[in-house]
């Protein structure tokens, strides 16, 4: 009797241990695979050179959906497709210029209309300026020292934190809402710091909101390069009774069609259930988007290549999402959540790319403790490949609709330390982009999909 339970523990070990080096030879030949044979450094040249800027709307949109369409389609995937939906279509229009105005002297800085902004007055706005550190600071001031002026919002991105997206979402408030909590002060404008640590002469541009405010009350709002809002602030400082001049002829066209691009391995099990990769099509205006998030666009896209080159069978459906309209609406990833409702589709992981394509060093992970265990338990699988971070955070905002029963979320997280150098800015440029970097983060995500279509996750237990 003991030697039979002996032979039967070593078996199962001998078993155990098997599976464990068999993920390990697929791991290392999805980074092979990525670091030898990849796509996607050539996808995104075509996406960020011959199509550039992809705002929701635009032309650039439009031949972006397209063009992965048949990327996708050439890969052999079960299906490819496209889902409508409506996206604002927002036009920064002519260059936008702003002034210091110091008595006699006049200095030109660098600015940019924020998304879904109005336009000055053709000829511009000038006014006194009044400089804060956030709304808190503005609406102690009262509607006396604001009405008339010009908010400058000034706080700067926390260098302490080593986790920049820390010190963005910090301070990012005054860029969402700062307009709209100035406009009810009786403000004529906002000017907000640009959402960078780095110093230089590059605006920031972003999504902002007027809330629920009437649109008699919206006032033009635009960021200011970092350098620009130092040299503001300083002058500010010598000469409080200092204008400020801007200029901007943005506005807001009526909604346009869009889609979102989906493809599909289906699952040889459960096919019923899926298990979405993705990032957002769309981009800012001002360059072409090669890390927010050209990116993650084509990593998710080199996932599922990847997956479909070595012939691998999924047990569940594997569906790559290219989502339109995350950075001005978020239209696409409700659009997929509205449709999946309907079908009654059943979500069982998403993973989401959206934060660069620079070097990976883990997954922030939205689940339950069990099913955050069970993932923090690949870590040794991963550590050979420099990613070690497995903690609880934000997934992403495209698959932040997903609303399936049990469901979990994962967003890749590469090194952040450069990330807010590009982010939104003119500078977000193909050349800014490491090719062995994006591959890397290309082979990171495939090994999660796979381990976590192998293993599956942990269903809630029954009351």
């Amino acid at each position: 009797m003991k030697k039979t339970i002996l032979l039967t523990a070593l078996v199962l070990n001998g078993l155990t241990l098997f599976a464990q080096s068999n993920d390990e030879k697929n791991i290392k030949l999805f980074y092979k695979k990525a670091l030898t044979e990849a796509k996607c450094y050539s996808w995104l040249e075509y996406l960020s050179n011959d199509i550039g800027a992809r705002l929701s709307g635009s032309k650039g949109a439009a031949e972006a959906v397209e063009y992965t369409k048949r990327q996708l389609e050439n890969l052999g995937l079960d299906k490819v497709y496209l889902q409508e939906v409506m996206v604002p279509h927002w036009v920064r229009g002519e260059k936008e210029t702003a002034f210091i105005l110091d008595g006699k002297v006049k200095t030109t800085v660098p600015i940019c209309a924020l998304g879904g902004s109005v336009a000055t007055p053709k000829t511009g706005l000038t006014a006194e300026i009044i400089e804060v550190q956030g709304i808190k600071e503005l609406n102690e001031l009262g509607a006396d020292k604001v009405k008339g002026k010009i908010v400058f919002y000034n706080r700067p991105m926390n260098p302490e934190n080593i986790e920049t997206f820390t010190s963005y979402g910090a301070c990012v408030d005054q860029r969402y809402a700062g307009a709209k909590e100035a406009a009810k002060l009786g403000a004529l404008g906002t000017i907000v710091r640009s959402m960078n640590l780095r110093l230089d002469d590059f605006p920031h541009t972003g999504a902002q909101s007027y809330g629920d405010l009437p649109k008699e009350q919206y006032i033009p709002t635009a960021a200011i390069s970092t350098n620009g809002a130092e040299l503001l602030s300083k002058t500010l400082k010598r000469n409080p009774a200092l204008k400020f001049y801007f200029k901007q002829s943005c506005e807001t066209l009526p909604d346009v069609l869009s889609h979102n691009v989906i493809g599909e391995l289906t699952g040889t099990v459960s096919p019923e259930n899926i298990m979405v990769v993705g990032g957002h099509l769309d981009s800012w205006d001002l360059a072409d988007g090669s890390h927010d998030d050209g990116a993650g666009v084509v990593q998710s896209m080199e996932a599922v290549r990847i997956l479909k080159n070595l012939n691998y069978k999924p047990k569940n459906t594997i569906r790559v999402v290219l989502f339109m309209n995350e950075e001005n609406g978020g239209k696409g990833g409700a659009k997929y959540e509205e449709v999946s409702k309907q079908k009654n589709e059943n979500h069982i992981f998403a993973l989401e790319s959206d934060s660069g394509g620079f070097s990976p060093r883990g997954f922030s992970i939205e689940a339950d403790d069990v099913n955050l265990k069970k993932i923090q338990g690949y870590k040794d699988l991963f550590e050979p490949y420099l990613v070690h971070s497995f903690t609880i955070g934000h997934a992403g905002s495209d698959i932040n609709h997903l609303t399936s029963k049990a469901i979990v979320k994962a967003g890749l997280k590469p090194d952040s330390q450069r990330y807010f150098d590009y982010h939104h800015a003119a500078n977000d440029k193909f050349d800014a982009i490491n090719k062995r970097e994006l591959e890397l983060g290309a082979a990171t995500m495939t090994t999660l999909l796979y381990l976590v279509d192998q293993n599956g996750i942990e269903l809630p237990k029954a009351n």
